[in-house]
């Protein structure tokens, strides 16, 4: 069966009423599983701004308009908590978060195509244009994947582009359920997506935003200074619905944190805030959240004094030697390295045997961690055979 014309549809059909909403969500929800896509815009928000949500059935493919006027959603929200119709989206993880800030609850039951391609073996965080390729046999016009798409009318070529997404996922779909089910790899899958369909990862904490802030902290004075001034500017960029780098850069908070500025002055000293923030209200509130963070009690601030930075030179040589361990499982797994083990995974790894990290624990232990300890305790060892390498147990 030929598929490079699935996204061709014309004209596509745009649901701009509630009842015209219903009415297709009635149809959708005798489906066995549907495949949704979300088209958004953030660039200069801090919440996402949803733009346009397309879905196909076995038969029936359409776009919604969030923006329509007077179109409630809420048929759509149930159909996302409907759990005898499965959910497919493909690297659903930012789908996923603008779906609970607006109905308060994640879709079930869901398929991760992304995640179940780098279980089958197709490398990691897979494209949708290229397992559209490999899998359906199609292609897709990724021009208009950047354009506006609050503006309206949408031209043809946006709405071409936009239900192509949902309706060649299908294909893809089936065709890895297909592996899935060949490979018996179901129950990694399950577990990979344990995490994406938990809430909390959703919940945009402020007193956790410093954990994505990569800086040079020396002590636990600076670790609670990059916590308290990373938290006041995730909630002023929440207050104000802006992204956050247009309260501070990254660079600048970690700037912060590890100079400490104590006046005003200091603040206008700093390399990476604008000049003269020093004497605004964004400077008062700087110097407040500074002062907050040092008076913060030392022993709840977590400080990790054993970073990969001072790693010992024998647990360097171990980490080198566990990355070309997974480099080699992974090819002969067919499995995606990124899945098993990050290499800050593996640097834990070298460190310690017991590092709580996914590779000790689950199916990655299975497929790697118990491996990798037998490398490090010399148990096992990497060698050549006909020009390959592999690994033996010694």
């Amino acid at each position: 069966m030929p598929h490079r014309n699935l996204g061709t549809q014309n004209p596509v059909h745009t649901i701009v009423t509630t009842d015209d909403l219903t009415a297709y969500c009635n149809k959708w929800a005798q489906d066995e599983f549907i495949t949704v896509d979300t088209e958004f815009l953030r660039e200069t928000t801090y919440y996402p701004k949803l733009c346009l949500i397309q879905v196909s059935g076995t038969v029936d493919a359409a776009l919604i308009d969030p923006m329509a006027p007077g179109i409630d959603l809420s048929p759509f929200f149930d159909l996302m908590a409907n759990e005898k119709v499965v959910k497919v989206f493909h690297a659903a993880k930012q789908d996923f978060e603008i779906l609970y800030l607006l109905a308060g609850a994640l879709p079930k039951p869901v398929m991760d195509t992304q995640i179940a391609a780098m279980v089958c073996g197709f490398g990691d965080q897979v494209g949708y244009e290229a397992i559209v390729r490999k899998l359906a046999g199609g292609s897709i016009d990724k021009s208009s994947q950047f354009t506006d798409w609050s503006r309206r009318p949408l031209t043809q070529k946006q709405l071409a582009y936009a239900i192509a997404d949902v309706t060649y996922l299908r294909i893809v779909y089936q065709k890895l359920k297909e592996l899935l089910d060949k490979n018996g790899r179901e129950a990694w899958l399950i577990a990979e997506l344990k995490n994406l369909t938990e809430p909390s990862t959703y919940r945009a904490d402020p007193e956790q935003s410093w954990r994505r802030i990569k800086a040079r902290i020396q002590n636990r004075k600076q670790q609670a200074v990059l916590m308290s001034v990373a938290a006041w500017r995730e909630r002023e960029a929440q207050n104000r619905d802006v992204p956050r780098g247009r309260v501070l850069k990254d660079e600048a908070v970690a700037e912060i944190a590890i100079q400490i500025p104590q006046s005003a002055q200091d603040v206008n000293e700093l390399r990476l805030v604008s000049r003269g923030t020093g004497n605004s209200n964004t400077g008062a509130a700087i110097l407040k959240a500074v002062a907050d963070g040092l008076a913060r009690d030392p022993d709840t601030v977590p400080f990790n004094k054993g970073r990969p930075d001072e790693m010992s030179a024998s647990a360097q040589s171990a980490a080198e030697i566990l990355k070309l361990a997974l480099k080699i499982i992974c090819e002969a797994q067919g499995i995606a390295p990124k899945l098993v083990a990050s290499a800050s995974d593996i640097e834990a790894l070298a460190m310690d045997d017991n590092a709580d990290v996914p590779a000790t624990k689950g199916w990655q232990r299975e497929v790697f961690g118990n491996l990798a300890l037998d490398l490090k305790h010399g148990r096992a060892c990497i060698t050549m055979d006909k020009g390959k390498a592999v690994i033996r147990h010694m």
